[in-house]
């Protein structure tokens, strides 16, 4: 039997950040890439564990591998092609619950990446986050756009 999904009470900590970017891969690649590949762009090669199923655990590590920052979370909605959204539990986010929601949107020319994260304790701790996030996206185009 399916267990509900259970997202976190984000009411106590309201700052968030949005960001966007045309990418130039397909939704099916960019889907991939959140749920198949994130080691090819956001973590560390080979740190990722992951199943892509909703109320599954997810662990990876980004840095380098001489200096890693652990993330954990738990998957809470897998739209094929359309939407990832996960939790995001590290020490930059004071070890609290976050949520990240990727979505692909289409429009003429390539795909828009949506990107909102969420439930951030303080605004500098958003503003920590708001600032990697675009190099982040940025690095992503980059791989997939190379293989599609």
């Amino acid at each position: 039997m399916d267990q509900p999904v259970r997202p976190p009470d984000l009411s106590t900590r309201p700052h968030e950040l949005t960001v966007e970017r045309v990418m130039k891969a397909s939704p099916s690649l960019l889907y991939a890439a959140w749920t198949q590949g994130m080691d090819l762009w956001l973590a560390v090669p080979g740190s990722v564990l992951m199943r892509p199923a909703v109320n599954e655990p997810l662990y990876f590590d980004t840095g380098s591998p001489e200096k890693r920052n652990p993330h954990y979370g738990r998957i809470l909605l897998l739209e094929p092609n359309r939407r990832v959204e996960f939790t995001w539990v590290t020490a930059a986010t004071d070890g609290v619950e976050t949520v990240v929601a990727a979505e692909f949107l289409k429009q003429p020319r390539g795909i828009r990446l949506r990107l909102r994260h969420s439930g951030f304790p303080t605004a500098a701790i958003r503003d920590l986050h708001q600032q990697v996030w675009p190099d982040k996206l940025e690095r992503l185009d980059e791989i997939t756009s190379a293989t599609a």
